[in-house]
C-alpha cells in the first residue's frame, strides 16, 4: 500500500482540515486468520531488527526485550495528557531519563555500551505521538513482523498479568505500511537520546544534555507547536487528580494486600462523609473565595465553577454605570473630593489586577527582577466616616460577587499567610485596623513579603488594609511595598445614615465588567511575563499602566463620558517620590503659607529646619521624605538640606526679611 505525499501531510496534521477535526483518517484493513496463546518470547524471537513505539514501559522490561536483538530503536511517547509546551517537553524529557537511569540498574551500562557501538537508538517525544503501541521486527533472512494493540512494552503489559489487546501480522506490505508511520513520527516528533543524555541530562546544569536541546543544536533552530486542543484534556485530567485528592479522606484505606472490600453500606459510609465534607468546603469558600487565573488557556475559575469570561455588552455598561455612580456619590462629602475620586481610581486600578501580581512576582524572582513594581499589599487610610470599607466591599463585589473581609483582631502575621494559602486571587480584606495593631503586625508582615517565593506559588491573593487616621507613620520600607490611598474627605454622621447609593450599587453591581477585564488582562500579561524573562531590559513591564489602559477602554466603550478620573496610569503614580511623599509636601506647603515662623533657613549651612509642634508629626514627616532631602530629626525638629528640599516642596524657603525684600 504505497501513501502519498498529501496522505503523510494529513496523517501528521499538516492540512488545514486536519487541524479542524475534519481530516479522514488512515484505517488498516485486516482480515481474522485465527489466535493463538503465545509468551512474550515466542511473540519476538527469532528476529534481529525491532524498532518500537511505546508510552508507559519497564525498563527492566525493555532491557530483556533489547536482548533479543542485535540492532534496535525505541521511541518512549509520553502517556499522560500534556499540550507539549516547551516546559512539558523539557520537564517530560527529563524525568523519562531520570527513569532510565535509576530502573536500569546494572543493565545502565549495557545501554550506554550499546547506545556508543551504534547498536541501540533511543528517542523521546517532543509532540504528542500517535496512540499505536507499534512493534517492527524484521530478520536478515527477510522474514518481517508487525506487533501492535494496547500493550505497552513492559511485563505487566506482556507477561500476561493484565489485559491488553495484543496482535501481530507477518509480511512486508503490512511491515513496510508501519515502518512509514514510524519514520515519519521518528523524523517529525522525537529527540535522540545521546550517551550524554544518558548520563547526566537533568533540569539543573545539565539542562543543555536534554534530548532537545541537543536537536536545536544540530539544527540551529525548531518550533514548537504546543497542542491547542489538549488544554481542555489537560484541565480535565488535573480535575480528577484534585478530585482524587478531596475523596481520598472519605474513602476507606486499602488492606495490608491493597485491596478495597466495598459493600453497599460502605458505599452509604463514603457518600455521607463526602457530603459533610462539601458542605464544611461550602461554608470555607462563602468566607474564602477561590479564584484561579489560568492565562495561558484563557480560563478562570471562581470556586472550581469556570466563569463566562465573554458577558454581554448590556451587562459590562450596566457595571460601569454602576461603578460611576458609587464614584460620583463621593461629590456629596466635605473635604479634596476630586482628590479622593482619583486616589480612589488608582487603588481599584491596582485591586483588579491584584491577583496577577503572584505569577508576575514569580516570574520576576526566576529571572532576577525586582519585586517592588508588583505590589502585593495595600492600604486604605484617613479620617473615619470616609467610605473606605463599603468602597473595597464594592471592589470585591464586582470581582466574584462576594464581600468578605477579615475582622482586624484577627490580623496577625501567621493568620494572614495561613489565609493566602486558602485563598486564592481575590484580595483579603483586613477592615479597620488600629494604629497600634498596625505597628505590631502589618509592619512586619508587609516588610517581609517574601511570602510564596521559594515555592514559586503563583496564585496567593493580596491582602487590602483599611485605617483610620491614627495610622500616623507608615515606614519607608512599607511605602515601597504598598499601595496607599490616603482619603481626606468624609461625611457627617446623618449623611451617612441617609446615604441609600450604597446600598443600590451593592445589590445591583454585577461581574460582568470585571471577567471582560480579566479576559483582556490575561492576555496582556502573557506578553508582560515573556518580558520579564528578557534580563537586558532596563525597564520593569508595568502591569498597573496596562490594567489602566484597559479600564480606561471598558469605560469609554460602555459608559456616554467617562470622569476624568479614570486616566491612564503607571507606575509613578504609585510610587514616585511626589506621591509616597504627598502627605509631607501638603504639611510642609501649607505651614510655609500659615506659619513660616516655623521654619529656620540657614543658606550658609544649606539647612532647612521645620518645627513639626510634636514629636509623632516629625516622625511621620520624616518617613515620608525622599533620602535625596537628607533628612533627620531632632525632637519635633525636622532639618533637611536646603537646596533639596526647594526643589522637592517647589518652594522658595527665604528668610522672612529677605522674602519681603525680594517682593519689593
Amino acid at each position: 500500500m504505497r501513501r502519498t505525499d498529501e496522505d503523510e501531510l494529513a496523517l501528521f496534521g499538516g492540512t488545514e482540515e486536519r487541524v479542524r477535526g475534519e481530516g479522514k483518517l488512515d484505517v488498516a484493513r485486516l482480515a481474522f486468520e485465527g489466535a493463538e496463546t503465545l509468551t512474550w518470547r515466542e511473540l519476538f524471537e527469532g528476529f534481529d531488527s525491532l524498532r518500537a513505539i511505546t508510552y508507559s514501559s519497564g525498563i527492566g522490561f525493555v532491557c530483556q526485550v533489547l536482548g533479543l536483538f542485535e540492532e534496535a530503536e525505541v521511541i518512549f511517547g509520553c502517556e499522560e495528557v500534556m499540550s507539549f509546551s516547551l516546559q512539558e517537553v523539557m520537564a517530560y524529557q527529563c524525568k523519562t531519563l531520570e527513569r532510565l537511569r535509576e530502573t536500569a540498574g546494572k543493565a545502565k551500562a549495557d545501554l550506554v555500551g550499546r547506545i556508543e557501538a551504534g547498536t541501540l537508538r533511543l528517542f523521546v517525544a517532543r509532540e504528542a505521538l500517535s496512540h499505536e503501541k507499534l512493534y517492527l521486527l524484521s530478520a536478515k533472512d527477510g522474514r518481517r513482523r508487525v506487533v501492535m494493540g494496547s500493550a505497552n512494552l513492559s511485563f505487566a503489559a506482556f507477561g500476561g498479568i493484565q489485559r491488553e489487546t495484543v496482535c501481530y501480522m507477518d509480511g512486508e506490505r503490512a511491515y513496510d505500511w508501519y515502518a512509514g508511520v514510524y519514520e515519519q513520527l521518528r523524523e517529525a516528533s522525537t529527540d535522540r537520546i545521546a550517551r550524554e543524555a544518558l548520563v547526566s541530562a537533568d533540569a539543573g546544569e545539565n539542562l543543555e544534555a536534554l534530548p532537545i536541546a541537543e536537536t536545536v543544536r544540530v539544527r540551529n533552530a525548531l518550533v514548537i507547536e504546543p497542542v491547542a486542543e489538549a488544554k481542555e484534556d489537560v484541565r480535565f485530567m488535573l480535575d480528577v487528580r484534585n478530585l482524587a485528592t478531596r475523596l481520598a479522606p472519605s474513602v476507606p484505606k486499602p488492606d495490608k494486600k491493597g485491596k478495597v472490600i466495598l459493600s453497599p453500606e460502605k458505599i452509604k459510609t463514603i457518600r455521607r462523609q463526602v457530603s459533610a465534607d462539601l458542605a464544611k468546603e461550602r461554608e470555607v469558600r462563602s468566607e474564602y473565595p477561590k479564584l484561579e487565573i489560568f492565562q495561558d488557556e484563557g480560563l478562570v475559575r471562581l470556586n472550581d465553577v469556570s466563569l463566562d469570561l465573554s458577558p454581554p455588552s448590556e451587562a459590562i455598561a450596566h457595571d460601569a454605570a454602576l461603578f460611576l455612580r458609587y464614584m460620583d456619590g463621593y461629590e456629596k462629602f466635605h473635604g479634596d473630593v476630586e482628590g479622593m475620586q482619583r486616589r480612589y481610581f488608582e487603588f481599584a486600578n491596582w485591586f483588579f489586577c491584584s491577583p496577577f501580581m503572584a505569577v508576575m512576582r514569580d516570574m520576576a524572582v526566576r529571572h532576577n527582577q525586582n519585586l517592588l513594581p508588583y505590589p502585593v499589599f495595600g492600604l486604605v487610610y484617613g479620617q473615619s466616616k470616609a467610605g473606605k470599607t463599603s468602597f473595597l466591599e464594592t471592589l470585591l463585589k464586582m470581582m466574584i460577587g462576594q464581600k468578605t473581609k477579615l475582622a482586624a483582631p484577627e490580623f496577625t502575621r501567621s493568620s494572614i499567610e495561613g489565609l493566602k494559602r486558602t485563598v486564592n486571587g481575590a484580595p483579603i480584606i483586613v477592615d479597620d485596623l488600629t494604629n497600634t495593631r498596625f505597628n505590631q503586625h502589618a509592619i512586619e508582615t508587609i516588610k517581609n513579603d517574601d511570602f510564596g517565593i521559594a515555592e514559586h506559588l503563583v496564585r496567593y491573593p493580596a491582602v487590602v488594609i483599611s485605617a483610620n487616621e491614627d495610622v500616623k507613620a507608615v515606614a519607608p520600607e512599607v511605602i515601597r511595598r504598598t499601595v496607599i490611598c490616603r482619603v481626606q474627605a468624609g461625611l457627617t454622621n446623618t449623611e451617612v445614615m441617609r446615604s441609600s447609593v450604597v446600598r443600590t450599587v451593592q445589590r445591583e453591581i454585577g461581574t460582568a465588567f470585571y471577567r471582560e477585564y480579566l479576559r483582556r488582562m490575561m492576555k496582556v500579561v502573557s506578553h508582560l511575563l515573556e518580558e520579564l524573562k528578557d534580563d537586558a531590559s532596563e525597564n520593569a513591564p508595568d502591569i498597573l499602566a496596562e490594567s489602566s489602559r484597559i479600564l480606561v477602554e471598558l469605560f469609554a466603550a460602555h459608559t456616554p463620558t467617562p470622569p476624568d478620573y479614570v486616566r491612564p496610569l503607571s507606575l509613578d503614580d504609585y510610587f514616585s517620590e511626589k506621591v509616597t511623599g504627598s502627605y509631607a509636601i501638603k504639611a510642609i506647603r501649607t505651614a510655609w503659607e500659615t506659619n513660616r515662623a516655623a521654619f529656620d533657613v540657614s543658606e550658609r549651612f544649606n539647612r532647612l529646619q521645620y518645627n513639626a509642634g510634636v514629636n509623632w508629626e516629625a516622625d511621620r514627616l520624616l518617613k515620608e521624605l525622599p533620602e535625596t532631602l537628607e533628612a533627620r530629626k531632632s525632637r519635633e525638629f525636622v532639618i533637611m538640606n536646603l537646596a533639596e528640599a526647594r526643589a522637592f516642596f517647589g518652594l522658595p524657603f527665604r528668610k522672612p526679611l529677605l522674602d519681603r525684600f525680594l517682593r519689593r
